[in-house]
């Protein structure tokens, strides 16, 4: 493994229903494609009730969301062999039901709500358009390596 892209990655199933078929190396593959530095990261799946407290309490919108990042040196200026930091929270319930609406499996909506995630750690976003045009086309990138269609692609 490059120093680049040195990992220390921890996943959490506080909601199981997901374990079996995702797998730490399936997100451990998912993360490192995504991954432009170093970084330690955590990625936690989650129900629906404690999404919505955490999107409730962090961003002040009372629903559950697909994913949350927390990035913790969001706007720091890091060395390039310091790791970015970060908490990746998935709500299962979200995720899979946004996989059934958009006609696509579970693990590949996964794989992109994580390569989302983790653009997010490093300091990428989508708040205007520019930046949407930016990430989005990251995303298609990093999922085309992984041999996953373009989420953003009209069904």
């Amino acid at each position: 493994m490059s120093e680049k892209n040195k990992l220390s990655l921890s996943v959490q199933y506080a909601d199981p229903r997901l374990q079996e078929s995702i797998t730490r190396p399936k997100i451990r593959r998912w993360v490192q494609a995504a991954l432009f530095a170093p970084a330690e990261l955590a990625i936690r799946f989650v129900d629906a009730e404690e999404g919505q407290q955490l999107n409730h309490a962090y961003r002040g919108k009372d629903y559950a969301t697909n994913v949350l990042t927390f990035a913790y040196n969001d706007g720091e200026d890091i060395a390039d062999d310091e790791p970015t930091r970060a908490d990746i929270i998935l709500c299962t319930d979200v995720l899979q039901r946004e996989a059934d609406e958009q006609k696509k499996s579970v693990e590949e909506h996964t794989a992109h709500l994580i390569v989302h995630g983790v653009l997010h750690a490093q300091g990428y976003d989508h708040e205007d358009d520019e930046e949407a045009a930016e990430m989005e086309g990251l995303e298609t990138e990093i999922l085309a390596g992984l041999g996953i269609a373009d989420p953003y692609a009209e069904a």
